[in-house]
């Protein structure tokens, strides 16, 4: 009877209820409906592309775009370097985020007032792009990958959040620790590391995400192609419309250029996604997790 109470929902209720499923189904179409078009549209013939739009006719498919891209040295040279700097930046910032953020939990550190007003001051005022440039110029690291991996790899938020985390410890386990003569070290590395995996997942999620998006820092950092990431050589086929000529480098009208320049650039973004879509499984439930610890506690 009570259970029959609970899901008989007032007209008002049911209102809401239909309102909500009909945003969330909106909101799904609007994600998954561009990823299907692009997804399709990478491995369509170039004329279907331009002139029929998208086909379910196996006869239109082709694989010729990723073929293309593939012999390419541009677009498989930025993917490993854009696999190499998320790497290091994601490395970066988890190594000193979990260590700033641990040295703050703890209540006998001296000065932990002082630093916390430090770094949110620093969070919410920052000296801007060109005096950043002429850090990152001084210290020699212009053209190198240590313009890309250094540079906002630690976060005041992520350093705030972390904090919190580890204040939700229990002190009991510290203390037990303590007890059985582990240095502080020791307590770090075998009890609060290995109840963080949430936390640390969270960290690596953002930090990998977000250098992967990121464009802006190797454009102007950098002026050897050969560095770019996979982002700035798609912002340059998909923004600035410039397909690296060995991908047509065939003898071929105008025309044909364009068409195949179009297949490549849904090709490239599928390339260029494909990691975040096959990582994100595989980090969500750390994902739901840390945040919601992170933030609660």
């Amino acid at each position: 009877m009570a259970r029959h109470s609970l899901i008989n929902n007032s007209p008002v209720d049911r209102l809401i209820l239909f309102v909500n499923k009909v945003l969330l189904v909106l909101i799904v179409l609007a994600v998954i409906v561009p990823i299907a078009y692009v997804l399709i549209g990478s491995f369509l013939k170039p004329n279907i592309l331009l002139n029929q739009g998208i086909s379910f006719n196996p006869d239109h498919w082709t694989l010729d775009g990723y073929r293309r891209i593939f012999e390419d040295g541009s677009i498989v040279r930025g993917f490993l370097n854009s696999v190499f700097y998320a790497s290091g930046f994601t490395f970066v910032a988890v190594v000193f985020t979990v260590l700033a953020g641990y040295s703050l939990s703890v209540e006998t550190l001296v000065g932990k007032k002082v630093i916390t007003i430090f770094f949110l001051f620093a969070m919410f005022f920052n000296g801007g792009m060109i005096p950043t440039y002429l850090v990152v110029r001084n210290l020699g690291m212009l053209n190198t990958p240590w313009a890309i991996i250094l540079p906002g790899a630690v976060g005041v938020w992520n350093i705030i959040l972390t904090r919190t985390f580890f204040k939700g410890v229990p002190n009991e386990l510290k203390e037990a620790a303590q007890i059985d003569g582990a240095s502080d070290l020791k307590i770090f590395l075998s009890v609060i590391l290995p109840l963080s995996k949430p936390i640390i997942f969270v960290i690596a999620l953002f930090a990998f995400i977000g250098q992967w998006n990121s464009y802006f820092n190797a454009m102007i950092y950098l002026d050897d192609q050969s560095l770019y990431p996979l982002q700035l050589v798609l912002r340059e086929i998909l923004v600035q419309n410039e397909v690296p000529p060995g991908m047509i480098a065939d003898q071929l009208a105008r025309a044909e250029m364009q068409r195949i320049a179009e297949m490549i650039k849904y090709s490239s973004i599928v390339v260029a996604s494909l990691p975040l879509m096959v990582m994100y499984p595989f980090f969500q439930k750390y994902f739901e997790k840390g945040v919601m610890v992170g933030s609660l506690k």
